[in-house]
């Protein structure tokens, strides 16, 4: 709220803005990191290898589930509590959140998170700033499957302020 106490009511949000969002953006990486946009990813083996006592062949179609790295408590200590502070300082270590599937750690990937960064640091200052917003069944429960299912949906109350 610094920052919008600071912007006249139509201002918009310059990349100054955007930079000082780290709580913002240490909150939207938790989120993507319990519930990531991505399940995981293909890779295919480019070399004949043991896992686990199971050979893997060369050319075979590997699957790599988010979950196993982002709930691995070994790298992530209390893996289901929501704690946006996990990304203070160095944050998690490498590889070990990896909403988008990680890639080769190259190029697309710092890209790909550029640009979420962005559209997700605007859009919370504008929903925030813009809306009161009140969740219509506050008792919904939430089940867990691949991700998140809200019970009846997750309907709110969008209340321009």
């Amino acid at each position: 709220m610094e920052i919008a106490k600071s912007k006249r009511p139509e201002e918009f949000l310059n990349w100054n803005d955007i930079q000082k969002m780290k709580y913002s953006w240490n909150v939207a990486r938790e989120s993507m990191r319990l519930s990531p946009p991505g399940f995981g990813t293909l890779k295919e083996a480019i070399t004949n290898f043991t896992y686990a006592g199971f050979t893997i062949p060369k050319g075979w179609k590997t699957h790599w589930n988010v979950h196993s790295t982002h709930k691995n408590p070994e790298y992530l200590p209390d893996p289901e509590k929501f704690d946006p502070s996990r990304f203070e300082g160095q944050g998690p270590p490498p590889y070990t959140f990896v909403p988008f599937g990680g890639g080769g750690g190259g190029t697309s990937y710092v890209c790909w998170e550029r640009i979420c960064s962005v559209e997700l640091l605007v859009l919370i200052h504008n929903v925030v700033t813009r809306f009161k917003l009140e969740k219509v069944n506050p008792n919904e429960k939430i089940s867990y499957s691949i991700q998140p299912i809200m019970e009846n949906g997750l309907t709110i109350h969008l209340q321009p302020h």
